[in-house]
Parts: structure tokens; C-alpha cells; sequence
């Protein structure tokens, strides 16, 4: 038999309700993708002879969505490929392993990440039999054989995906080759974002390793607060250059707050001697913020911050196969006063903006909204990590918006390292979006104009915007 996802997918089941979904999701199904916030490898696009690779290097070894899911069965992450940096033997069988993954993937029903995955075999790829046991090879060699033609090349998808932007997520001491050329190119949609965590955690291990290659690609040597704080906003001027218009930044806390210089110098000190403990980290962390508010300010660079992940949280998991293998576990997350000092530095500085995800929902409408809904630099990023699912962007619609108003969201960012997946990913949300407008029609709370203009906003325009794209 023929299959296919369901058409009326994420739209509610009441006829009026739903005919209005169908109706506004129309309108909005095929506008371009502004994708601002992500992981995709910017090489796969600068290297015009660069190739997905294998089903199983496209789908499986790369997306943490997929084998975690799999790891919580007790399918190890070994049967996977998924390569290990302590010298664990991992299966190099891409076959076998989409075998393997077939024969479990029952486990993503009901799930996005199964809404995601049917969406790229069917829509992509063309599939049209259900990923199974006894459909796998089938399925394999169907995808391996698009995948050798140049219409599937990582180029090739980006223009049939009609991708209008593309932000990547890169380090603050990444010399950004493969943009430097994407620009030689004329390239212009794809763009570098930075990301200076690495540089911050001054008990990591490999923080001295960190700090040498940012003073290395920087320019300059790094020995104090100063000098290093000078290090980054080189390395932030040379990333607008080449045309970034954000900053992303990721913490366990949204804790803010300002260290004297002293306690500053003491701080970084004992860092450079390997003495800095994990109490230094938070509170150099904490300065970080506002020194990174700062120069937001004045460079116009957007300021992401996602707050809420403890991140590689399983050790064993970690030591062998090393970080982001789909172990990050939410913590419950405290804004208010946390991030007051950010706030009544530069919350209303016009100069400024600042957009927060949160993996906490208990503060969508006790914390959050009540922020974007009174300081003018502050914007609600999307529903991100667990949350980015149809009920996720449901509850998150339903909390947010009657409180700070759909103009105070930032619309939404794939933020995915499976390119293959980025059109899914934006179409869960249109058609959540959509089938959320339709209620507040089918109620009565707005009128048909509303949900239109509403539907192209959460689309395209809040992100162009939030982003500092529409310039």
C-alpha cells in the first residue's frame, strides 16, 4: 500500500476549526525558510563537492534525536556508529545499522522526532512505504540512490528547500573558513553566529586549550580580564564582517551579576594558574552575561541565551562517546531575579536585544512572558529541545502570547544539526501556528485578517525581525 504523513496533520479535528487551518496554513505553507538559529555543518555548503554521505551519515550518526531515543531502549550507542573518542569499537555497517534503526523505529510514533523523520523520507526523498524491518533495505538503497544524484547534493537541497537564511553556530576562536569563502562566493544567506562558551568555563579541563586558540585566531595575548575581553570583541567584529547578526550563549542559570575588579582579576587568576573550581565558572559566567549585553549594545549583535540544560549529564556517556550525545536533562529555572541586573542595565536600551529560551515551561507565564511583555530588548525565543513538538508549541502559543503579545516572540529556529529535517521542522510549526490562529477565529477572539497577517508573522516575519534580517 501507498503511504504517506496524514495531510491534516496538527490540525484540530472539530471541521470549523480545522477548515480554518487548512485555509490559513495555505497562505503560509510555501514562504521561504528563514532559519536564524541552528547546527548545520556550514562545510556541507561552502564545499560545492560535499556529500550527505550515507542514509545512515544523513539520518542516524549525526542526530541525537534519533539515538537517544534508541539509547533509552538499550540499543547502545556502539550498534549505531556513533563514533567514540575512547577507542570503544562502534559498528562501521551503515546497512546494519539502518537495520537496526528500522527495526526499532516503532519507538517514534507519536513523537516529532517521527513527524520529522516521515516528513524527510516521504517529502524528500519520496518514500512510500513505511519505514520498517522488512522495508529497510528497500527504503536503504532508495535514499542511497537519491543521495548519488546532484540534485540531492547539500547545495542542491538548499535551493529546493527555498532557504532564505541559514545561521550556523560556531565557536568564538573559529577562524570561519568555509564562510570566508561562502562569501568570496557571493554567498549572503548563509551566515556564522557566535557562540563563546567554550572560553567561558574556566574549570573545563581544556579551558587553557580554549583560551590559546582564541588568542591565536585573535591576534593578541591573553593574560587578564582585559586582554580577554578584548580577544572577544575582535573575534565578534570579524564575525559581523562576514555577516552575523547574532550571538548565542548557553547557561545552566540565567544568573547575572557583576564582579569588582578584584574579585575579576582573582577569578581569572586562578584560572590561568588551573586552580578555578566550578563556583569561578558560575561567577565569571554571570559577569560574562553583562559584558556580553554590553557589547551587544554596541555592536547590534542579537544576544541568545538558552538557560535551563544540564548538559551531558550522563558520564558514562560522555567519557566514551564525549559531548551533545542526547543526554542534556532540563533543571527548573528562576528568571526574575536572576536576570534583573541584565535587565536594568540595558533592558531598555534600544540598541539592545536579547532573546531567551528556556527548557523550564513552568516560566512561560509566570516569568517570561511578563519580561518580553514589559522590557523593550527582550524577546521569547521558540518552544526548543523537548519542547519542540506539536503540544510543546501549543502549550507554549497558550501561555506566552495573551501575556506578551505575539510581537514580543521571536517566531521560530530549527535549531537542528539534521539539515534534511529543517523543512519538517518548520512545517510542524506553520501548521501548529496555523491551527492555533484558527481557534482564536473559530472563537471569535480575532477575525480572519488577523490570522492571516498572524500566520505570515509567525512564518517568516517574527524571526526576519527579531533577527535584524529585514534591514
Amino acid at each position: 500500500m501507498t503511504w504517506r504523513p496524514a495531510p491534516d496533520r496538527g490540525f484540530h479535528p472539530d471541521p470549523t476549526r480545522r477548515s480554518i487551518a487548512r485555509t490559513l496554513y495555505a497562505t503560509v505553507r510555501d514562504l521561504p525558510l528563514v532559519c536564524p538559529h541552528g547546527h548545520v555543518d556550514p562545510a556541507l555548503l561552502a564545499d560545492p563537492q560535499a556529500t550527505f554521505g550515507t542514509p545512515t551519515d544523513l539520518l542516524i550518526i549525526p542526530d541525537h534525536y534519533v539515538f537517544r531515543m534508541l539509547y533509552s531502549q538499550g540499543v547502545p550507542l556502539e550498534s549505531l556508529g556513533i563514533p567514540s573518542r575512547d577507542g570503544t569499537p562502534v559498528e562501521r555497517d551503515h546497512r546494519r545499522i539502518w537495520q537496526h534503526f528500522a527495526d526499532w523505529y516503532h519507538l517514534f510514533r507519536g513523537t516529532p522526532t517521527g513527524l520529522w523523520l516521515d516528513a524527510e523520507l516521504h517529502d524528500v526523498f519520496g518514500v512510500t512505504e513505511r519505514l520498517e524491518t522488512a522495508s529497510a533495505q528497500r527504503i536503504y538503497d532508495q535514499i542511497a540512490g537519491r543521495l548519488a544524484e546532484p540534485a540531492f547534493s547539500p547545495r542542491a537541497l538548499f535551493e529546493r528547500f527555498h532557504i532564505e537564511t541559514l545561521c550556523t553556530t560556531d565557536a568564538a576562536h573559529d577562524a570561519l573558513p568555509h564562510h570566508q569563502a561562502l562569501r568570496a562566493r557571493g554567498e549572503r544567506r548563509i551566515r556564522p553566529t557566535f557562540r563563546p562558551d567554550a572560553v567561558l568555563q574556566l574549570h573545563a579541563p581544556d579551558w587553557r586549550e580554549q583560551l590559546e586558540r582564541l588568542a591565536a585566531v585573535s591576534g593578541s595575548a591573553i593574560h587578564d580580564p582585559a586582554s580577554f575581553i578584548r580577544a572577544l570583541e575582535t573575534r565578534r567584529a570579524w564575525f559581523k564582517a562576514l555577516g552575523a547578526t547574532a550571538t548565542d550563549h548557553a547557561a545552566l542559570t540565567p544568573y547575572t551579576a557583576r564582579l569588582g575588579a578584584v574579585e575579576l582579576d582573582a577569578c581569572f587568576a586562578r584560572a590561568l594558574a588551573g586552580r578555578a573550581d566550578a563556583t569561578d565558572t558560575a561567577a565569571f559566567v554571570g559577569h560574562m552575561l553583562l559584558e556580553f549585553a554590553r557589547m551587544s549594545a554596541e555592536d547590534g549583535l542579537v544576544m541568545q541565551l538558552h538557560v535551563g540544560s544540564w548538559r551531558n549529564h550522563n558520564e558514562a556517556v560522555f567519557a566514551r562517546f564525549g559531548p551533545d550525545k542526547g543526554a542534556d536533562i532540563p533543571v527548573a529555572t528562576e528568571w526574575t531575579r536572576n536576570l534583573r541586573p541584565l535587565l536594568n542595565a540595558y533592558g531598555d536600551d534600544p540598541r539592545f536585544r536579547l532573546i531567551l529560551f528556556t527548557l523550564d515551561e513552568a516560566t512561560y507565564s509566570r516569568e517570561l512572558a511578563p519580561l518580553a511583555g514589559h522590557y523593550p530588548a527582550v524577546l521569547l525565543g521558540p518552544p526548543w529541545w523537548f519542547h519542540d513538538s506539536i503540544n510543546g508549541m501549543r502549550r507554549y502559543l497558550e501561555r506566552v502570547v495573551e501575556t506578551a503579545g505575539l510581537m514580543n516572540t521571536a517566531g521560530f529556529n530549527d535549531d537542528t544539526r539534521a539539515f534534511p529535517s529543517i523543512p519538517a521542522r518548520h512545517d510542524v510549526w506553520r501548521r501548529v501556528a496555523c491551527d492555533w490562529l484558527a481557534g482564536l477565529v473559530a472563537e471569535h477572539l480575532i477575525d480572519e485578517d488577523d490570522a492571516r497577517a498572524m500566520a505570515r508573522a509567525c512564518a517568516v516575519g517574527l524571526a526576519r525581525r527579531a533577527y535584524r534580517l529585514d534591514a
